[in-house]
């Protein structure tokens, strides 16, 4: 009986080592989601930015007017830029998240 109360204490604290274990993966995996989650926004966001874009250039081909003084133009720019920017940032974050793992 002595041997068996002797085990328990073991078992428990192995038990709680293993949780804890679970418990930190969980929540590494729950910020690498969040930041995948962003990363996904902003790389729509930079798609339809270029898509738009595009589409502004062409027009502008076959118009004659190319004219890239247009605020849209500068707007869809400075949008992409920043995307490009945050995309980068995001995938530093998850690769120092998967470092400290």
């Amino acid at each position: 009986m002595e041997e068996f109360m002797q085990k328990q204490p073991q078992w428990k604290d192995r038990f709680n080592e293993i949780v804890q274990v679970c418990q930190e993966e969980i929540k590494r995996t729950t910020e690498i989601g969040k930041k995948m989650l962003s990363a996904s926004k902003t790389n729509t966001m930079l798609h339809e930015s270029y898509e738009e874009l595009g589409a502004l250039t062409f027009k502008a081909l076959e118009d004659g007017t190319l004219e890239f003084d247009d605020p849209r133009v500068k707007e869809l720019v400075n949008t992409i830029r920043s995307c490009e920017f945050d995309l980068e940032k995001i995938e530093s974050d998850v690769n120092d998240i998967k470092k400290n793992s």
